[in-house]
């Protein structure tokens, strides 16, 4: 029998625990915490972009004045479902605790693994009124390290645009370390023994996440170890918060190696927790952010 048809119910939590999960989630999701929320309807969301201004001009006396008028466009922004279901033993249900760490601890952070890995295009957009970065322009940040952060800042100034956020992965906290001067002292740090990866690149906030990083799988792919960007142009929107649900008397799907059996959560004295998220994310343009890479495809 199908899942949805089952007798599910909802998991209660206390309001301060519900709001705990959700800050989990904002926490662990680095888009999150650089562009801007907004309300989003259930129905979506359609954004005015002002796109040009009108352009003044300077006139003699009893000329005419020149007229002009902005351009517009618009984006569509409308919520699609990412969601999750894990299974568990029943000694969960007699432990509100461990439940709560566990939905705590690996559901919400996984909502947020999949949003963010989607803004940076590593995974297919949900929908056509999702934006990526995928399109994003590429620089090699492997050789002439400090320049490439340089050229990185002047190609989001072409697009008329300010990078005002790095979001950097541990690749590219390497990268930053190994860069020296032609004294083979270090670039991006004043003392090596002592100081990390600097929270800051070309005075440039820097935001690290594992979440802003994939690895080259093949020979026609290369390593991407970051973004940066003007995201004061980004938005996401939530039509609702996480919604979570359990169910004992279910049958899951469940991926057994190239095959999918049912597992019986009541044969198996077993219940399932479910976790979903709708929302979306936005962006005035791919071309005012850019990617980092770690060598080019050979």
């Amino acid at each position: 029998m199908a899942l949805d048809s089952m007798n599910t119910k909802s998991l209660t939590l206390p309001q301060s625990v519900s709001s705990e999960i959700w800050a989990k989630a904002q926490e662990s999701s680095v888009v999150m915490k650089l562009a801007e929320r907004i309300t989003l309807p259930g129905n979506g969301l359609t954004i005015p972009v002002v796109t040009g201004d009108p352009v003044a001009a300077w006139t003699a006396e009893t000329e005419e004045k020149p007229v002009g008028k902005h351009t517009l466009t618009t984006k569509t922004m409308k919520g699609y479902t990412v969601a999750l279901i894990e299974p568990f033993s029943n000694q969960f249900r007699a432990n509100n605790e461990a439940l709560y760490e566990a939905l705590v601890g690996r559901l919400p952070m996984s909502i947020a693994k999949v949003f963010d890995q989607t803004v940076f295009g590593f995974q297919d957009a949900p929908g056509e009124s999702f934006d990526t970065l995928a399109q994003a322009p590429a620089l090699d940040v492997s050789v002439k390290t400090y320049d490439a952060f340089v050229d990185a800042i002047g190609t989001v100034s072409k697009a008329e645009a300010d990078l005002n956020h790095w979001v950097l992965s541990p690749a590219a906290r390497t990268v930053l370390l190994k860069a020296k001067d032609s004294n083979n002292r270090p670039l991006f740090i004043s003392n090596a023994s002592v100081e990390g990866a600097p929270n800051s690149v070309l005075s440039i906030p820097a935001h690290f996440s594992r979440h802003a990083y994939k690895p080259a799988v093949t020979s026609k792919s290369v390593e991407v170890v970051g973004f940066g960007g003007d995201w004061s142009g980004a938005r996401y929107g939530i039509v609702q918060d996480i919604n979570i649900a359990i169910a004992d008397q279910a049958s899951l799907s469940v991926k057994d190696g190239s095959k999918t059996v049912q597992l019986n959560l009541f044969q198996r004295n077993m219940f399932a927790v479910r976790i979903e998220l709708e929302i979306g994310f936005v962006i005035r343009s791919a071309s005012e952010f850019v990617r980092l890479e770690n060598g080019t495809i050979s």
